[in-house]
């Protein structure tokens, strides 16, 4: 059997640290049911006492969260200096969690201890001592962090050990040697666990040693590796190497890492294949964007773009690939550009099922590709148009409607505002200043409205279009909240009657590009526009897009399309309209309905 390394995640505690994290207190469940699921061995919850939220969570957690693999830890620090762990209030909240491990963290560093606490170094390890050995008699298993254990390591090597002592004589069951600030290279790392291997022969006679990274050096994985490597059995982390500053350890990188390329077991028997929908389930619940070039999990992980390497993958797939992306639940993608060879677009009209393309209307298609890239499109991440470019080459391609025209006004109405907030502004020094100058009275504020509380800005955009779909002509309008939007519900409004599955086609994400910044507002600019099928629920509601179990909904398709110009309604357009004919084309939903598109 491999050797077998404990995983202790700290997403939900150490994760929300991080700039833009959060997670309300029932996403914070889902994501601990997740984790269970995935196979991490301990689930740190997060800090009792220290927000509402953190409390909230592990209320609910006594009584709806049924952990069938991992332990649940509470997150916490020793007591206070010159009070007993007893008498402390802190540490009385972690016991008030309830749960089966507690997790507390301890000054390592003398700086520390003498400038940031400012009580003394024998009164630092009294309480580091007091508050394990408290919690151990209240029969928790409890996991011992090091904070800044190797800056501390390095500026007193003795103390910083006699810290790990106290720990370990209190009855500490881990202990965790934590690179606070991410500043420490692998080799540093690797020493250190050595030297505390050395020391302390407990370690792995009944002891867990224990990582804890951050990535503040970007050697936050490779550090834990290490650690691993010199003999360390427990390592923490985030999922994503979300966390405060730069972040901790990336755990799907590590645990990917340790599995595929050291040997090591760390999750159950073929959970590994669950690494990608596990980040991406997390990463919605933190409602971030996924990091498209993250190792292993990533959309860009194993991509290809250069005609030379799809030219071999096609052949070879480890000629560009360290591993088959199937075992972490990924896949391979082929992408479209200027770059491309002959090779990718056999690729992608095998993928869309498009077989009827022969050798020379693929190459009519890449030479098209290129030329508009060098016009501002961009291919390689706008599957829906490449898709469409594949099926318009073909002789007996029909679209679906054609435009006629579009229109586009935007207006912009100046009103006054309300009573109160009119004589609100008036009495505000800023506005009797202006006023006094004659700013106000001589149309300062004429153009816009907004800096001026007196007055509101209404902003209005109106569409008008006409599309032919077969014979049929239709000619609809429509308001919107900008332009696009606009555009969007004219067009809808003109197939609806004819095309009722749009009706579960949603916008996911609008994309503006400026090509060419010192153009400035006469720029080209592209514009790529994110979409997805989803059908409504029974309820005429449409459901999310992940069901509690965190995976993606069977019936759910996305796709994403591409335009470009100068004229920022015309780029819209173009992507718009590509991303509504994709959809028709590729059949999902319901059929037509009244005149056909032939």
């Amino acid at each position: 059997m491999a050797n077998q390394v404990l995983v202790y995640d700290t997403t939900l505690r150490d994760g929300t640290q991080g700039e833009a994290v959060n997670f309300t207190s029932n996403d914070k469940l889902r994501v601990a049911r997740k984790l269970d699921e995935f196979g991490v061995h301990y689930i740190e919850g997060g800090w009792p006492g220290s927000n509402p939220k953190d409390i909230e969570f592990f209320q609910h957690a006594r009584q709806d969260l049924h952990l069938t693999h991992a332990r649940l830890a509470a997150f916490g620090s020793t007591c206070k200096a010159d009070t007993a762990a007893a008498d402390d209030s802190q540490i009385q909240l972690l016991l008030e969690a309830n749960t089966p491990v507690v997790t507390i963290f301890g000054k390592t560093w003398d700086l520390h201890v003498l400038e940031v606490l400012r009580t003394t170094l024998p009164e630092n390890l009294r309480m580091i001592a007091d508050s394990v050995c408290h919690l151990h008699g209240q029969a928790r298993e409890v996991v011992y962090d090091a904070e800044h254990f190797f800056d501390g390591l390095v500026a007193n090597r003795e103390y910083a050990l006699a810290t790990l002592q106290a720990a370990l004589d209190a009855g500490a069951a881990a202990l965790v040697l934590c690179d606070t600030n991410g500043g420490r290279l692998p080799w540093e790392i690797e020493e250190a666990v050595k030297l505390v291997q050395a020391r302390f022969p407990q370690v792995g006679a009944g002891v867990v040693l224990g990582i804890h990274a951050h990535n503040d050096g970007g050697v936050g994985v490779a550090n834990s590796l290490a650690a691993i490597r010199a003999g360390c059995t427990h390592v923490q982390g985030t999922i994503n190497g979300y966390g405060e500053r730069c972040g901790n350890a990336n755990l799907i990188s590590i645990l990917a890492d340790l599995e595929l390329k050291m040997g090591y077991a760390c999750l159950p028997p073929g959970h590994l294949m669950k690494l990608t929908e596990v980040s991406n389930f997390v990463s919605e619940l933190a409602n971030l964007v996924p990091n498209h070039r993250q190792p292993y999990v990533g959309m860009s992980a194993f991509a290809h773009k250069g005609g030379t390497h799809v030219n071999a993958v096609v052949k070879v797939e480890r000629s560009y690939q360290h591993i088959d992306p199937t075992v972490v639940g990924n896949q391979k993608r082929i992408l479209v550009s200027e770059l491309s060879g002959k090779d990718n677009i056999a690729v992608k009209r095998v993928e869309f099922g498009l077989d009827s393309l022969n050798r020379e209307q693929e190459r009519q298609v890449l030479a098209r590709i290129k030329e508009l890239e060098n016009q501002g499109y961009s291919f390689e991440g706008a599957e829906g148009s490449v898709d469409l470019m594949l099926r318009r080459i073909q002789p007996d391609y029909r679209p679906p409607f054609v435009l006629e025209r579009y229109k586009v006004v935007v207006e912009h109405r100046r009103a006054p505002a309300s009573a109160d907030a009119t004589a609100l502004a008036e009495q505000t020094p800023w506005a009797l200043e202006r006023s006094a100058a004659g700013m106000v009275e001589s149309g300062q504020h004429a153009n816009g409205g907004s800096h001026d509380p007196r007055y509101v800005a209404d902003l209005v955009a109106e569409a008008t279009l006409k599309v032919r779909v077969g014979r049929e002509v239709f000619h609809t309008a429509a308001e919107g909240n900008g332009p696009v939007n606009a555009l969007d519900k004219a067009l809808r409004k003109a197939l609806l009657p004819i095309y009722p599955q749009l009706v579960d086609v949603h916008l996911r994400d609008y994309k503006v590009r400026i090509l060419d910044s010192q153009s400035a507002t006469a720029a080209q600019v592209r514009v790529q526009i994110d979409s997805a099928f989803r059908p409504q629920d029974a309820q005429g509601d449409g459901s999310p897009e992940v069901n509690q179990a965190g995976q993606h909904r069977p019936d759910l398709h996305t796709w994403s399309t591409v335009g470009a110009s100068s004229n920022i309604i015309e780029a819209s357009w173009q992507a718009l309209a590509d991303s509504v004919e994709y959809v028709l084309l590729a059949g999902y939903g319901s059929q037509f309905v009244g005149a056909h598109p032939g």
